[in-house]
């Protein structure tokens, strides 16, 4: 494979056809390695308010939840802690400025499902049965409200139960309100800011109007050693009407797909300039078969056969292919952890491009490249026919 050609031109074929596949390789991991950095860097920002296991209502906003479904909740050995949740769209105004969110009402639970310090920005956790509440950067911004601002408290307002349409008339006494003192800001990206406004679930239940055995969700953090078909049986069990249990993924269902959607196109765009790449290894190694046509002959009336002879063209292109592509992925290795280590490349001022080094991605370029060989060792060795051998 290292010796050289009588030809200088099918040397400089060889090797463009060898730094094609080393490029190749290591375009495609260093690609993967970054896509699963920013996947990771997505998915850490939505796991900060999802729990483990969500117990939502298969129909409906609300679900039942009384003191004996509580009591059988805290026998089962795989809940390690659990929160009740209401939630609801709320309207929010402070000094003239409006915006709109929505209010989760938390147990004192909370804490123990999520970690609540590594979200908070400024202030601290609302003290239940203070009238505080916790908000987004993004809302807190809109409404321009500070933390333990007495000047003026803000007001949530929620539309009253009932049906019907509400006309100018009735309009006042349309909503239920509530006042209440922003006791901390917490910062997790652009969406979540906006999202969610905190607070004690007595609170929440009396503006929505629920009483104390009405939940919206169920937010449950799992023992260490739980199974979670298991424990996913185990809560249907537990409630008289059809409910529905969601894990992280399904929690962002949309987001995964998008995001394994993405990570599947990427690859087999980088495929396709793998596939490209090849294309050089082909012509290479028929270029060989053509320049070693009176060493063939010799081989084939020494007494090789047509197959034997095929096989060191279909090894030459798979041992070009193989190594080139251990060349590439060593090197786009070194190029990811020098991004991990040194950080080269940022996305802003201040945040490095997320990348991961993860064996997966190792092996699935490996194993690209050497399916992809093998086809092309196996078409390029083809070009071996009789008529060579006359």
């Amino acid at each position: 494979m290292f010796s050289k050609s009588s030809s200088n031109a099918i040397n400089i074929i060889s090797i463009i056809a060898a730094v094609g596949v080393i490029v190749g390789a290591m375009a495609l991991f260093i690609v993967l390695s970054a896509f699963s950095g920013l996947k990771d860097f997505s998915l850490q920002f939505s796991n900060f308010f999802d729990s483990d296991l969500k117990v939502v209502p298969a129909s409906g906003k609300t679900l039942r939840f009384s003191e004996a479904s509580e009591a059988k909740l805290k026998a089962l050995p795989g809940v390690a802690s659990y929160a009740q949740v209401v939630q609801e769209r709320v309207f929010l105004q402070f000094k003239g400025k409006n915006a709109i969110a929505s209010i989760k009402g938390v147990g004192a639970s909370y804490g123990s499902v999520k970690p609540l310090d590594s979200i908070l920005a400024v202030g601290q956790w609302f003290t239940p049965g203070d009238g505080e509440v916790v908000m987004g950067f993004g809302t807190a911004y809109k409404l321009s409200i500070g933390t333990y601002d007495y000047t003026d408290f803000l007001q949530l307002y929620v539309p009253k139960p009932g049906t019907g349409q509400i006309t100018a008339l009735d309009a006042a006494n349309a909503f239920n309100t509530t006042s209440a003192v922003v006791s901390g800001v917490y910062d997790v990206n652009e969406d979540a800011n906006n999202a969610y406004v905190f607070s004690d679930i007595e609170t929440a239940r009396k503006l929505l109007e629920m009483d104390a055995q009405t939940l919206s969700s169920l937010e449950i953090k799992m023992a260490p050693s739980a199974d979670e078909e298991e424990l996913r049986g185990q809560l249907q069990s537990i409630f008289s009407e059809e409910i529905s249990v969601k894990n992280r993924i399904q929690q962002n269902d949309a987001l995964y797909k998008m995001l394994n959607t993405e990570n599947i196109a990427v690859y087999l765009i980088f495929t396709l300039v793998m596939i490209i790449a090849l294309f050089n290894v082909i012509g290479s190694i028929i270029m060989m078969i053509l320049d070693k046509r009176k060493n063939i002959k010799t081989l084939y009336n020494l007494g090789a056969t047509l197959g034997e002879i095929r096989n060191i063209f279909f090894l030459q292109g798979v041992l070009m292919t193989t190594l080139g592509g251990i060349l590439g992925i060593l090197l786009g290795i070194g190029i990811v952890w020098g991004q991990l280590q040194f950080k080269w490349v940022y996305i802003t001022a201040t945040l490095p491009y997320p990348m991961q080094l993860t064996l997966p991605n190792v092996l699935v370029v490996f194993g690209t490249i050497f399916i992809l060989g093998l086809l092309a060792s196996k078409i390029a060795a083809s070009r071996v026919r009789a008529p060579l051998l006359t």
